[in-house]
């Protein structure tokens, strides 16, 4: 998606329901991304039940106004344990993805929400949808590691 929010040239027409994941070129996986900010929330998983549970607490990379990463192309070397998703690591991802989220939508053969910036033509069409999370996080920063579990959110996200 460019700035003015047409589809760059690199991507093919509705690819995202005309591909599979595996199938897409680098724009067409990163053009996914509907900027929710979601997989980017501290989540905390149980050892025992493997359950993972989301907090509203932002990684520190994480630009809370624009729900986008502040440093995408450093973001492995700098935040220990992101997940960089890719054709290699979306199988594991997907199951602690976003209900909402297009890379796990398109897996399962389901449509994108009619606020995803792909249907739109407009990249804040999923702040005005209330799906991001805009003005609903704490910086990672602003809380003691030990206090995470106080932080966890019962929304489904």
């Amino acid at each position: 998606m460019t700035k003015s929010g047409t589809q760059s040239n690199s991507m093919r027409p509705r690819f995202w329901e005309n591909y599979r994941l595996e199938d897409l070129t680098r724009a067409e996986w990163e053009a996914l991304c509907d900027g929710c900010g979601k997989c980017c929330l501290i989540k905390l998983e149980d050892e025992d039940t493997a359950e993972v549970a989301y907090t509203n607490i932002a990684c520190r990379l994480l630009d809370r106004d624009t729900c986008r990463c502040g440093n995408y192309a450093l973001r492995r070397q700098l935040v220990r344990g992101c997940v960089v998703l890719d054709r290699n690591t979306i199988e594991e991802a997907l199951d602690w993805m976003p209900h909402t989220c297009a890379y796990r939508l398109i897996d399962r053969g389901e449509a994108l929400a009619d606020w995803h910036p792909l249907i739109s033509g407009d990249p804040d069409s999923v702040h005005r949808a209330g799906v991001s999370l805009r003005g609903r996080m704490i910086s990672e920063y602003d809380v003691d590691e030990d206090d995470w579990p106080d932080h966890i959110v019962d929304e489904d996200i």
